[in-house]
């Protein structure tokens, strides 16, 4: 299990501002690159002016994961999981976090900067960047096929678009 150094897309509103800067300061401590695609204050914005070019970094592999912080965690979701290429996962403890790369293999994390804070939510993203996804056990495997068959009928490749 683990990670080697990654390349993270990391983005937030005004809301997920504060805690993006600590964990941009904590995955630069372990190694990784952080592409931080903003926002820069916590002057009041558009959550989808900066996860969405973020979201487009990861589905064209310019980024090998992202991380988006916003007020709870739901929009970046809502924003990445319209990318083909992406799973975003919404993780409020390290076990969802654990659960959201194990089960699904998620290749971005959000999190609310309103609903918890800078000690739980670095757990969190330790245990998401150091867990692979479950690869042997059959029921994850088609899990995870049928909604990449879901992905494929309903989602354009950014190569189409």
């Amino acid at each position: 299990m683990g990670v080697c150094f990654l390349k993270i897309a990391m983005a937030s509103d005004h809301a997920g501002y504060e805690l993006k800067g600590e964990i941009k300061k904590w995955l630069e401590a372990q190694g990784h690159e952080v592409l931080d695609f903003g926002t820069d204050s916590t002057e009041s914005c558009d959550l989808s002016d900066y996860v969405y070019p973020a979201s487009l970094a990861v589905a064209r592999g310019e980024a090998d994961r992202g991380i988006f912080v916003d007020g709870v965690g739901y929009g970046s979701a809502l924003i990445a999981n319209r990318i083909y290429g992406l799973t975003a996962a919404v993780c409020q403890d390290p076990f969802c976090a654990k659960l959201a790369r194990q089960h699904t293999d998620s290749n971005v994390l959000c999190i609310g900067g309103k609903i918890i804070g800078p000690g739980i939510a670095l757990e969190i993203v330790n245990v998401w960047m150091h867990t692979d996804p479950i690869t042997d056990v059959p029921k994850y495997t088609r899990r995870n096929e049928k909604v990449k068959a879901i992905t494929e009928k309903h989602l354009k490749k950014l190569s189409e678009i």
